[in-house]
């Protein structure tokens, strides 16, 4: 990655707002703009790491019987994955300073774009914030009921949708806190990101000490024997636990540009994201295998453990600590990377019918309806959607990589990026690339074809590397029988 940054003019981003291009969030930052260093990358994807959601995937892993320190390893070898995807991906956007919906074009289109962009800001985005939403509002539920134990009473045996009374209370104030935050924007939500994160590391450095004190040294939970809920091979099951934690950054992954194009330069951001990543996700697998093979020491099932375990302990002061963090962490990361996204995305694909606070309140109702505590009431199931996710857009994070790097040799023309809304010139930007749409669709075809076929399920249970590989492969095979230039020249328009 050492090609030189390109810094767009102030001049040439006058040029493209006269060309239609009036939102600020959609043009390419000038050098003045870019004002992120490794310092600010190294902090911002630390809080992204410790929350409830990846606290119950490993519960899931530990299911599949490796041994706790395979668990750690493996966890780490993930980490190093997406550092990687978020790297590399994120390369044009440093170069060019431009964000997600103009890398997508670049690859796919301006028509094209708008599909993969579905996914990524629709999707993935609404799913995303109603599992995050229900597990904050597990967090809430261990709150308030410590404060208020008569709370967890109310309702008796009734189900509501599957969820207690207090449970789904519970829910539905976080989940209108969640939105209120989304309407709101996230300027005042990034400072108190800031503000949290040291405290993530007070609570979790603090039950890592704690699970090493009851478990009695390191030696006991490396040596402690998990049940496994399924039969699979030891090396299988490696790809397995980094395959789902690649389908948890899948998102992000996809629409790293966002950040990397505030970034002062490429090097600041590789540096930074990957500092970053190997030192939370390092941290991260220790703790979170501590902490869950303590809980099962102390019969307490792997589902949801990380809240299971906190309501057993003495100190009130400890408790409510551990689940406010929990909550703020939940909160900060499910609004700037989930429902706005999603809100932006709505607008763009729909602009004459929906707005900005249209597209939170519309995202929000569906993320309601889909249920998502039925995801995180198994770890089953859990790793299931995740994969999912991995299915969706795997496919389209290969086609990325495999157009930037090696189809238009990291070169975009940025001036011809910006095509003008008014009129149908010959950009190679205006239409479809379906080289890129093929090795999409087969991407994901074969990914989940695992699901209906018992023979190819292994195809889907690693389902972020399988759909990857096979989207950057396919893609580059589409390149060499129907050749394009070095953008996409197989648009609709050419």
């Amino acid at each position: 990655m050492n090609e030189k940054d390109v810094y767009i003019s102030q001049e040439k981003v006058n040029s493209f707002k006269e060309r239609g291009y009036l939102s600020d969030d959609i043009l390419p930052k000038t050098k003045e703009q870019r004002s992120m260093e490794k310092k600010n990358y190294f902090t911002l994807w630390m809080g992204s790491v410790h929350n409830i959601p990846n606290y119950t995937a490993v519960g899931g892993f530990l299911a599949l019987g490796l041994a706790p320190m395979h668990v750690i390893i493996a966890i780490i070898l993930a980490g190093m994955a997406i550092s990687a995807l978020m790297a590399y991906n994120g390369r044009a956007g440093s170069k060019y300073g431009i964000p997600f919906s103009m890398h997508l074009r670049s690859v796919f289109g301006n028509v094209g774009a708008k599909l993969p962009g579905f996914l990524r800001g629709v999707v993935a985005a609404i799913a995303w914030f109603g599992v995050q939403n229900y597990a904050g509002s597990q967090a809430l539920l261990v709150l308030v009921g410590k404060a208020w134990p008569a709370f967890l009473e109310i309702g008796g045996d009734t189900s509501i949708l599957g969820l207690s009374v207090p449970a789904m209370i519970s829910f539905i104030v976080f989940f209108l806190v969640n939105i209120a935050i989304g309407l709101g924007g996230g300027e005042v939500l990034n400072k108190f990101t800031a503000f949290i994160s040291p405290f993530i590391y007070i609570v979790f450095g603090g039950m890592v000490i704690w699970g090493l004190r009851v478990a009695g040294g390191f030696g006991p939970i490396l040596n402690y024997a998990t049940t496994a809920t399924t039969q699979v091979n030891p090396i299988f099951a490696y790809l397995m636990i980094i395959a789902s934690s690649l389908s948890v950054w899948a998102a992000p992954g996809v629409s790293v540009a966002d950040f990397t194009q505030n970034a002062e330069s490429t090097e600041d951001q590789v540096i930074g994201q990957t500092g970053s990543l190997l030192v939370a996700y390092t941290m991260y697998a220790f703790a979170a295998v501590i902490i869950l093979t303590v809980g099962s020491m102390q019969g307490i099932n792997h589902d949801g453990a990380i809240l299971d375990i906190i309501n057993t302990w003495d100190s009130t002061f400890s408790i409510f600590l551990a689940s406010f963090v929990l909550l703020a962490t939940t909160v900060s990361t499910n609004a700037t990377g989930n429902i706005i996204p999603a809100a932006y995305q709505l607008t763009a694909l729909f602009p004459k019918y929906i707005d900005y606070r249209k597209g939170v309140l519309l995202a929000s109702v569906i993320s309601f309806v889909i249920m998502p505590w039925k995801f995180m009431q198994s770890g089953g199931l859990f790793l299931t959607f995740l994969n999912l996710i991995g299915a969706l857009l795997g496919p389209v994070a290969g086609v990325m990589i495999a157009h930037f790097y090696f189809i238009s040799k990291q070169e975009i023309d940025v001036d011809e990026l910006y095509v003008d809304l008014d009129q149908e010139d010959d950009s190679n930007y205006r239409g479809i690339n379906y080289n890129g749409y093929i090795a999409m669709i087969v991407g994901f075809l074969i990914t989940v074809s695992g699901e209906f076929i018992p023979a190819l399920s292994a195809l889907s249970q690693i389902g972020w590397i399988m759909g990857f590989g096979v989207g950057f492969v396919v893609y580059l095979l589409m390149s060499k029988i129907r050749p394009v230039d070095r953008y996409t020249v197989d648009f609709e328009n050419k």
